[in-house]
């Protein structure tokens, strides 16, 4: 297996495996989704990094683990989960009502309906930075574990992975409008619905900048807000960085609670969902560590990962 071979001098089996999964990424991927240069673009890293030294040869299958995600991530755009299960829309969004509602002039409204009518341009700002940090926290977290302890780095990077794969089940098994459909469309369902950056477009507008609408262009999926995976991501780095026991983990515990308010004052998950995501990210923390305790395999695994790249 390539992910064991970071510091073995490169053989021509490895090259030949390297350049066929390869290939057989970027041509399952054209078939299933389309061409796309982000696809061209991580097939490319992988292979300048894999290629240019031991040390980066070494980082580039340590993060195979993100890699994996992401494909994961990207596959699902050929397999929408509306085709799948019923997309809840109308109910998901009286159950927020019922529970998280606040009484306005008007009537019960949700929150998002709440902080939609009482933006801020401050607001717009800070929440547009927290939510910024959704994906660059874990992969910066992750730099900083695969130097400094490459036992925990493997430990997180896994967690990370089995944290996103129960939340992708839950995504087919429960497809669910996030709140800016419900503003834009109400409680009909659209299939093919393009991605929205909702109330992150206020952050764009003020820095006169593309940055969300871009990111929000290659949504896999705007059937899939519930869980909140946004919330799931920095909880998990709060996680092992308290067992690491690092002063950051006041930095990561902000990022994490900015990133959840973030994601309903910009209408994007509904209270419910970050509450979801929560328990997500509890739930593949628990059972990675129910594993490692009960599987033997998985530990040794672990320990075989941690000796193939370590310096």
């Amino acid at each position: 297996m390539t992910t064991l071979t970071g510091n073995r001098p490169l053989s021509t089996r490895s090259v030949i495996t390297v350049t066929l999964i390869s290939a057989a990424y970027l041509l399952l991927a054209a078939l299933l989704i389309g061409f796309k240069t982000d696809q061209l673009f991580l097939a490319g890293l992988f292979n300048v990094l894999y290629y240019a030294s031991r040390a980066t040869r070494r980082f580039i299958l340590g993060f195979s683990i993100f890699i994996v995600f992401w494909i994961l991530f990207d596959s699902m755009k050929a397999f929408p989960n509306y085709r799948f299960s019923t997309v809840h829309i109308e109910d998901l969004y009286h159950a927020e009502k019922g529970l998280f509602g606040i009484h306005a002039a008007g009537g019960t409204i949700t929150p998002n309906e709440f902080w939609l009518a009482h933006s801020a341009v401050w607001l717009n700002v800070v929440t547009g930075l927290f939510y910024l940090c959704w994906i660059p926290l874990p992969l910066a977290f992750g730099v900083y574990l695969f130097y400094r302890d490459r036992r925990s780095f493997f430990n997180f990077s896994l967690t990370f992975l089995l944290t996103n794969i129960l939340g992708f089940i839950i995504y087919y098994a429960y497809p669910a409008a996030p709140p800016w459909y419900v503003e834009q469309y109400g409680f009909s369902f659209h299939a093919n619905t393009p991605g929205n950056t909702a109330g992150l477009a206020r952050f764009d507008d003020f820095f006169h900048a593309h940055i969300f609408s871009s990111l929000y262009s290659k949504s896999s999926n705007v059937f899939a807000a519930m869980p909140s995976l946004h919330s799931s991501y920095p909880l998990v780095v709060l996680y092992y960085g308290l067992r690491k026991r690092l002063k950051a983990s006041i930095l990561f515990a902000v990022i994490m609670v900015g990133i959840w308010f973030a994601a309903v004052y910009n209408s994007h998950h509904y209270v419910l969902d970050v509450v979801a995501g929560i328990c997500c990210g509890i739930a593949g923390i628990a059972l990675f560590n129910f594993l490692v305790a009960r599987s033997a395999r998985l530990g040794r695994f672990i320990d075989r990962c941690v000796l193939a790249t370590a310096p």
